[in-house]
């Protein structure tokens, strides 16, 4: 058995990539039934939240699951708490430094995974005390920093010859191929995104498991923030948009709307997030035959 299947728990070392907005008990419950390890996304969400949300998932399982904190969440200590309470023994933490979190999480018995873009990031994370590291690749979906990024055909070796402690890859995985890869380059196991977000039992609106599985290549695009950039799938506005000379999308595309449109499948207000991998998905399963098909 792996370091990182002891830490999860579960029967597979495969990891629910968690999404803000899109929390929902069944599609977490269903992937950990199916033997991965399904993730809540507590993101900056209170602790009563956060308890009920937690409440709703044991109600479905009584398989290991844990969760993803953003470390700037003022409630993460209280979260945190609760987590222990519950029985969870492992969470995933991103952005921003995990030292002083990471004696709360080892007090309560815990272990912590924490999320890393880049090799500098990952030494940082190690040196801070965290557990294991998701490193996630250029190619993944959901928000990036203005760095310079690489892929994970580079990044994760890159990063497993130096770290000791166990690394999950995150970014371009789909199907079997992709996790055979990232295992052949030195992971210990992937945390998955886009691929449970076009599943039957996940929770994004109709119009975002559509355009997932309508990508081809070069749909996925780096959208520019004011302090970060997303990936996410272009519409015809946004192509359109991407090629007018000067144009400052930060003007345009407020990360505060992200909400709303994910909700509705207003893409045009703010797009729907997914990595390059969407250009892989062509169908809608239910979790059960993704994760089946992936560790065939």
């Amino acid at each position: 058995m792996s370091e990182l299947l002891r830490i999860l728990g579960c029967r597979y070392p495969i990891i629910q990539g968690p999404i803000g907005h899109t929390n929902s008990p069944k599609l977490i419950a269903a992937i950990c039934e199916a033997g991965a390890y399904g993730m809540l996304a507590l993101g900056f969400t209170d602790a009563a939240t956060a308890r009920q949300l937690i409440d709703e998932v044991k109600a479905r399982t009584d398989k290991p699951f844990g969760a993803n904190l953003m470390l700037l969440n003022q409630a993460n200590p209280e979260i945190l708490d609760i987590l222990a309470g519950a029985g969870v023994k492992t969470v995933t933490t991103a952005v921003g430094s995990p030292r002083e979190i990471y004696k709360r999480i080892h007090e309560l018995g815990m272990k912590g995974i924490h999320v890393s873009l880049t090799l500098t990031h990952a030494r940082r994370a190690e040196d801070a005390g965290v557990d294991g590291l998701v490193v996630s690749g250029l190619e993944a979906g959901g928000l990036r920093t203005k760095e310079s990024e690489s892929t994970n055909m580079v990044l994760i070796p890159l990063v497993v010859d130096h770290v000791k402690i166990p690394v999950a890859a995150a970014g371009g995985i789909a199907d079997s191929r992709g996790y055979r890869a990232v295992l052949a380059l030195g992971a210990q196991g992937a945390q998955i995104g886009t691929r449970f977000l076009a599943s039957l039992e996940s929770a994004a609106h109709e119009r975002w498991k559509q355009a997932i599985v309508e990508s081809t290549d070069g749909d996925s695009v780096l959208l520019p923030l004011q302090n970060v950039n997303a990936r996410v799938i272009a519409t015809p506005k946004l192509k359109k948009e991407m090629q007018v000379p000067g144009l400052d999308l930060t003007k345009i595309y407020d990360i505060k709307n992200l909400g709303k449109a994910w909700g509705t499948g207003d893409f045009d207000l703010f797009p729907a997030s997914a990595g390059q991998v969407s250009a892989l998905i062509r169908e809608i399963k239910p979790v059960h035959r993704i994760i089946e098909e992936m560790v065939s």
